[in-house]
């Protein structure tokens, strides 16, 4: 049976990554951040959505573990 975090974790790090390089590569058009006052948004939600799916596989990682209390 596949654990729902596994696919979970993938597609927001997949994503994450994307939205975090997509973010590191516009930063010096800031003409395209006018309307967000500023703040380069991409970076910002490409680095929670890596971080969420980061815990999720390590989590689904940590649920393998045959010596873990967990099972």
């Amino acid at each position: 049976m596949v654990d729902i975090r596994i696919p979970i974790g993938l597609m927001f790090t997949i994503l994450g990554v994307l939205i975090t390089v997509f973010g590191l590569s516009t930063h010096s058009n800031s003409e395209m951040y006018l309307r967000s006052l500023g703040v380069n948004v991409n970076i910002i939600m490409g680095i929670f959505m890596l971080v969420f799916g980061l815990i999720m596989l390590y989590l689904a990682r940590k649920k393998k573990d045959p010596g873990t209390a967990d099972g």
